[in-house]
């Protein structure tokens, strides 16, 4: 497998995993689910591209167009999580509380109100910024572990 794949995937992968005892350590509660939702500390997309990111620029140098695509990719990556992902998240907290305003409105009326349960939305959606932050941290010394590991072979 091409290595800068896999230390992206594996930075995916680890900063996936490090959700569960940083929640444990904020809120002392174990969520294991925490490992497959999107948002929390750290951003796996921004440690993902983040070691991508620094893999390339240590194998093939900082002035190659193979460095430009990675570091341009991270930067959208990075900035659609924290950005419209965010704001997607927010809004979404805003939609499922409509259902119990809704509720609350319905049961002061004597007219008939048919209710339909739909699916949950999911909340948590992007990152703030200091979990982008942290995920590039996390991602930049992924890549520089797996650079310096990949040139010892």
């Amino acid at each position: 497998m091409n290595r800068g794949i896999f230390i992206a995937l594996l930075s995916i992968f680890f900063a996936q995993g490090l959700k569960i005892p940083l929640h444990y350590l904020k809120t002392r509660k174990v969520k294991p689910a925490l490992f497959f939702q999107t948002g929390g500390m750290p951003s796996s997309h921004s440690a993902g591209v983040a070691s991508l990111t620094t893999f390339v620029a240590l194998k093939r140098g900082l002035s190659t167009i193979d460095f430009a695509l990675s570091f341009i990719f991270g930067l959208i990556v990075m900035y659609d999580a924290q950005g419209i992902r965010r704001q997607t998240g927010e809004l979404t907290l805003k939609v499922n509380s409509l259902d119990e305003l809704v509720n609350k409105a319905h049961r002061h009326e004597s007219m008939e109100f048919e209710e339909k349960q739909p699916e949950r939305l999911k909340e948590m959606l992007g990152h703030k910024p200091e979990e982008v932050v942290g995920g590039a941290v996390f991602g930049v010394v992924t890549g520089l572990i797996g650079y310096l590991l990949s040139k010892k072979r």
